[in-house]
């Protein structure tokens, strides 16, 4: 396992590319609520919040193409659908937050501006860095990440070794489970699928041609990349169950961390918490913009201008949905996610699985049931839970907006063994 330079800025590159908005508030939330469950919380968001997005950078080292591979064996109008949804999603709703975070945090509590002028140079910004995106990964690994990076770390380290008050017990009733859901809404999974290509892109657009020794850069970057979220997400959790006896018990999200950075850094805190949020919101803005425009561009035969107009779009759109405040983006995202998060889990472990165990049929039967059996919590979540519950009763974890996850678990199973049944006889 080879880190060298390359690896480490490409690593730090991905790393503040799935940095965001959600990464930033959604932790300290969580701890505050898990309270002395902060362990089982700490290990439901890191399997949905690092372990699939590393997997998701694994399965593009190992496809070295675009998002379209990913769905290519199911069929390619399939892949297609697939990955219009996820890019218009992306480029709705968390690439938006970002911006609505950044004012919430960063801008109105010092300037007192209007969220429109926020989002309008937010994202001239952003559509500057898309326009310019062969110096992306240089800029973001060499130079924003490592401020991140030390910013958090100084609110972690600082808060786990400072007085508080004593831990309360957890209001959560399902930590594991719960942690697990909240770290759909970071978009990390999502997110290995859109800033994955992107990594690809750029290395290409640098000249590295090599299959494998592009694929060992892609792993290792993304082991670099898995590790700094583990250590923030971890430590920003504890940090919020251990001062969850020091704030009122409706505290906001974005309160919350404004409260923790105040307590470990001081009155100074307020400055290096609105860089802090500013640059990690923006790096994740950038890579979905960058992203979206890419897979744009390659569906209109390589076309510079569809990569600039898709830009210029994405850029608009998140100045419109950037005047929404951030928890109703929130909320206005839960049930795309109920629904597109299963199928993005689905492909990224079908696809990293050995060849044997993932041909055609299979990833056809993998997915059409995951579409299946996650459709009542997709229902669920859009209004109509008292109609549904009685479906959701009958399905193991269908209580815990789960239904999905074992009849996909079992149909990967069964659509095997009657493959090799079948090739035996």
């Amino acid at each position: 396992m080879r880190f060298n330079k390359e690896t480490f800025i490409t690593g730090f590159a991905l790393f503040s590319m799935f940095f965001g908005a959600g990464n930033l508030i959604l932790p300290p939330n969580l701890g505050f609520k898990a309270g002395d469950m902060w362990f089982l919380v700490v290990i439901g968001f890191v399997i949905s919040a690092v372990v699939l997005p590393l997997l998701g950078i694994f399965a593009h080292a190992r496809l070295q193409g675009t998002m379209l591979d990913f769905g290519k064996k199911v069929s390619p109008t399939f892949s297609l659908i697939y990955c219009f949804i996820v890019y218009a999603i992306s480029i709705a709703l968390p690439s938006p937050r970002t911006a609505s975070v950044t004012h919430e945090m960063a801008i109105q509590p010092f300037f007192g501006t209007s969220s429109l002028l926020t989002s309008s140079i937010y994202f001239g910004f952003v559509l500057f860095f898309v326009l310019n995106r062969s110096k992306i990964l240089n800029i973001l690994g060499k130079f924003l990440t490592p401020i991140i990076f030390i910013v958090i770390l100084s609110i972690i380290f600082i808060g786990i070794f400072s007085t508080h008050p004593p831990m309360n017990n957890s209001v959560i009733q399902t930590p594991l489970i719960d942690g697990l859901l909240e770290g759909y809404q970071t978009f990390d999974a999502i997110g290995a699928v859109v800033v994955g290509g992107v990594i690809i892109i750029s290395l290409r657009m640098k000249g590295r041609k090599s299959f494998r020794e592009n694929r060992t850069l892609i792993r290792n970057s993304g082991i670099i990349a898995g590790m700094g979220l583990f250590i923030v997400y971890a430590g920003l959790i504890y940090n919020g169950a251990l001062f969850n006896g020091a704030f009122e018990k409706e505290i906001s999200r974005t309160e919350l961390l404004s409260g923790l950075s105040l307590k470990t850094l001081g009155n100074i805190g307020s400055t290096f918490l609105s860089v802090l949020v500013s640059l990690a919101c923006f790096t994740t803005a950038v890579g979905i913009v960058t992203g979206t425009s890419d897979f744009i561009k390659g569906i209109f035969s390589e076309s510079q201008q569809a990569y600039v107009i898709t830009a210029i779009i994405g850029c608009v759109l998140g100045i419109a949905m950037g005047q929404m405040d951030v928890h109703d983006i929130i909320v206005v995202a839960v049930p795309a996610l109920m629904f597109i998060y299963p199928i993005t889990i689905v492909l990224i472990l079908l696809n990293v699985l050995p060849e044997k165990f993932t041909s055609s049929l299979v990833f056809r039967a993998v997915v059409i049931i995951t579409i299946i059996f996650s459709l009542p919590d997709f229902l669920a979540s859009i209004g109509f839970k008292d109609q549904v519950q009685p479906i959701l009763s009958l399905i193991p974890l269908g209580t815990y907006s789960l239904a999905w996850l074992l009849p996909a678990l079992l149909c990967l199973i069964i659509s095997n063994v009657f493959i090799k049944e079948k090739s035996s006889k």
